[in-house]
């Protein structure tokens, strides 16, 4: 009865189809006769069915009747069941695939937008109770022009190469996704998208979790006419409804490289990318599916050696520890994911890449801790675009301390997950006491609580609020009291036209005295945020207004100024001249306009940039910062840890500057490759000249290494220094499950050498044994009989030896 009723509801949608068609012509004298375009295994052979017994799969693409259609209607597919599971081995030759649904009409969005693609892709689709199988055909009328030289997992470079994307809206809300990239090598990339990835410029989006690590399977191999990829995607993996027959939105794309050539099945626009779900096809009818217990279990044991010295010349101090821990994971409900951790450890997570820090509030660094990693975005409560103006919820602020240093985390527990329109983030996690009694830097432990929740409405948009709490716990909790800190806010984001956003967030935040003679925080204690964003194919324009009261206290989040209230307007075009081997400028205009919360201003400015992006991927940008800063503290700019003497101290007053800034980025596809940067200007009351350059070459599929180098030459009425750093990774993939990653980094203002070390072997999905090695070293040593002696002696290095194992049912 079922399949009848399918079987009728295609002949239903396919006279609708015709009649809209006809009416479309009707109305349009001169038309073109509509095209529809059918394929399926059904209608080739009536009697064609799947191993399960079920009718075969409808394709329904490219129904062009001159009205508007969904994307959804337009681009429709039913994946086969299948009894006969492929083996992931990179060829389609088995009989379950000649069997599986079929998509092989692509469209340009780049170059030529809406245009056929220039080379063939076929996708075939199909499902088992606990796998989706995905094969890809790729084909190529040169491919011994296929650009792939990345192995390495999550390396983002991998967009820089031929490869092939897919995007699951499993929840069908048009705002979230799993994204999924593998190239001819059989790299993988993940990646999570919540609010369509919005909320950013060029990739910079909080929408977009590029650190979260799903369980998948990937096998390509590269042949006469291109090259093949077989995907298997764990159902347990993705978290959808219960129905009884899902309805996902689902897209897919392909980047042919050395053309510089994206191709998607249903159509986008420029202005935007693969993320933008609301755009996506549908995937009909995967019925049957079995999570089994839903339930992951993830032990591991550790082992790691440590070595410290004191000063110069001192013995090096010695300690080891062996560890173990557990993670668990556990879908409660179809829609509910429940995170446990007990004596969390992240030895293997890799050290953070320098940054050279010329302004007077603090740098942000990204999560990498696996922990905080997926289901991010659902926690994200923050400004939007670069220069964030708050954060309200900062995972690094758990288990960190002020100065970078770890603080051992004791356990937690996290609830994430969608029950209809209705989004849940919950996380509650304990932290040890740390530092030391001897010198007087003990800490307490702390909880910290967050509760986000937010509900979708309309079309696109939705209204929401979160709770983020920290709490000092032990004996060492506080001074006659316990100290905490609260954050409350509550926010929306509204879509009332598809170009356009609107966004704005009211949050509060509440701190008790530190000491019981001192008065407590109150008043002046809230921030503001609103913004209105039109996206177009040939426009980028927003409006901004933040406000953060001087007592504003987010403990738990980040917010490096306060006491402001900042205005911001954005003005953007990307005209495509087709000549010169130009495929789109950038000229760009905004004003950042801030002052205190009596309006006095206290900076502005005014950035002038036009970009130049080439068809071969390279780039040409110019750039001029017309700014002002009121300084109404002295700012110590400078601090040389090796003579104090040369400590840089810029004087209280009003400065105004200018910054030019000229930066070419050659072809990223290319072996080597190239990033060069230029920016004389007036600085304060004196001169600043940054120069950065960088070189990567891909010696071989497996083996690549780039080096960075940036100088900071700052002369200025209170003396004159120079920063320099410089960083050199070195990467070994031995396959996409067996990496080696290198990173050495000096700094010279601290004299910092520092080397850090991963070998990441996953023996199998889920499963992992990491060794990682991090050794820091100082380039100066105290002054002996007046003479100052410079060689990197060892501060401290550790060795770390960590094995995870994945049980699942």
């Amino acid at each position: 009865m079922e399949d009848e009723e399918y079987r009728l509801d295609i002949v239903v949608r396919r006279v609708a189809v015709t009649l809209v068609a006809a009416l479309a012509v009707a109305g349009a004298p001169g038309a073109a006769a509509p095209q529809t375009r059918v394929e399926s295994a059904a209608e080739q052979d009536p009697a064609a069915q799947d191993p399960a017994g079920g009718p075969a799969p409808l394709v329904l693409e490219g129904t062009d009747t001159g009205a508007e259609v969904p994307p959804g209607e337009r681009y429709r597919v039913e994946p086969v069941r299948t009894m006969q599971s492929p083996r992931i081995d990179g060829r389609l030759d088995e009989e379950a695939w000649l069997r599986a649904a079929v998509i092989d009409d692509f469209t340009q969005q780049e170059p030529s937008e809406g245009d056929p693609a220039t080379e063939r892709t076929v996708v075939r689709l199909m499902y088992d109770a606990a796998m989706l199988y995905v094969g890809v055909e790729a084909y190529d009328s040169d491919p011994d022009g296929l650009i792939a030289t990345e192995k390495r997992r999550d390396s983002m470079r991998l967009l820089d190469e031929d490869n092939f994307q897919i995007i699951i809206d499993t929840f069908r809300d048009q705002r979230s996704g799993y994204m999924f990239v593998t190239n001819p090598l059989g790299a993988k990339l993940e990646q999570q998208v919540a609010q369509e990835g919005e909320g950013g410029f060029r990739g910079n989006s909080s929408n977009i979790n590029l650190n979260w690590d799903g369980v998948w399977d990937v096998a390509t191999r590269r042949t006469p006419e291109g090259w093949v990829a077989e995907i298997g995607i764990p159902m347990v993996t993705l978290r959808f409804p219960r129905a009884e027959r899902q309805v996902w939105g689902v897209n897919f794309m392909r980047n042919i490289r050395r053309k510089n050539e994206q191709v998607l099945w249903a159509p986008i626009p420029k202005a935007y990318t693969l993320t933008r779900v609301s755009l996506a096809g549908t995937m009909h009818g995967i019925a049957g599916v079995n999570r089994g217990l839903d339930l992951r279990v993830t032990p591991y044991v550790l082992a790691s050696g440590r070595q410290d010295r004191a000063v110069a010349g001192a013995s090096l101090n010695g300690s080891g520890i062996g560890n173990a821990g557990v993670d668990v994971k556990y879908g409660i409900a179809s829609g509910l994911n429940l995170d446990l951790t007990v004596n969390t450890d992240f030895a293997q997570v890799e050290v953070d890449e320098q940054q050279v820090n010329l302004t007077r509030f603090p740098l942000f660094f990204p999560e990498k801790r696996d922990f905080f990693l997926e289901n991010a975005g659902m926690f994200s409560f923050r400004t939007q675009g670069f220069n964030r103006a708050a954060d309200l919820f900062f995972t690094r602020r758990i288990g960190r301390s002020s100065t970078g240093q770890v603080i051992p985390i004791v356990g937690g527990a996290r609830l994430t997950g969608k029950v209809d329109r209705h989004n849940v983030a919950v996380l509650n996690i304990t932290t040890q006491a740390s530092g030391s009694r001897e010198r007087g830097t003990r800490q307490p432990g702390h909880n910290f609580f967050v509760g986000r929740y937010s509900r979708d409405i309309l079309a696109r948009s939705r209204v929401g609020g979160i709770v983020i709490s920290k709490q000092a716990v032990g004996s060492l909790s506080g001074f006659g009291g316990t100290h905490y800190n609260r954050t409350f806010a509550v926010d929306t984001t509204l879509a009332p036209h598809p170009n356009m956003s609107i966004s704005a967030f009211l949050a509060k935040t509440e701190t008790p005295p530190a000491k019981t003679e001192t008065p407590e925080i109150t008043g002046n204690d809230m921030a503001g945020y609103f913004t209105v964003v039109w996206l177009s194919p040939s426009w980028r324009i927003y409006g901004e207004y933040t406000d953060i009261q001087d007592n504003f206290n987010a403990e738990v989040g980040f917010v490096p100024r306060v006491g402001i209230r900042r205005s911001k307007f954005h003005g953007e075009w990307d005209p495509r001249p087709g000549r010169w081997g130009i495929r789109q400028f950038d000229p760009m205009w905004n004003i950042e306009y801030t002052t205190d919360q009596n309006n006095r201003l206290v900076t502005r400015r005014m950035h002038h940039m036009i970009g130049t992006y080439f068809e071969d991927g390279s780039s040409l940008t110019v750039i001029y910062n017309d700014r002002f800063e009121q300084l109404d503290e002295p700012w110590e700019i400078h601090r040389d840890i090796r003579d104090p003497a040369n400590n840089v101290t810029i004087p209280v007053g009003p400065y105004h500057f200018g910054q030019w800034n000229c930066r070419y980025r050659s072809d990223p596809s290319k072996r080597v490759y190239t990033q060069l940067g230029y920016s004389p200007q007036t600085f304060y009351d004196g001169t600043e000249v940054d120069t950065t350059a960088s070189v990567g070459i891909r010696f071989t599929q497996s083996l690549a290494t780039e080096l960075r180098f940036e100088r900071n030459d700052v002369d200025l009425k209170g003396g004159a220094f120079v920063v320099d750093l410089a960083a050199l990774t070195f990467d070994w993939a031995v396959s996409p499950n067996v990496t080696l990653r290198t990173l050495s980094q000096y700094v010279s203002t601290t004299g910092q050498l520092s080397n850090s070390i991963r070998f990441n072997w996953i023996y199998s999905p889920g499963s992992d044994i990491y060794i990682a090695y991090d050794e820091l070293r100082l380039d100066y040593q105290p002054t002996v009989g007046g003479i100052r002696r410079y060689s990197p002696w060892i501060r401290n290095r550790q060795l770390a030896i960590k094995m995870t194992y994945l049980l699942s049912r």
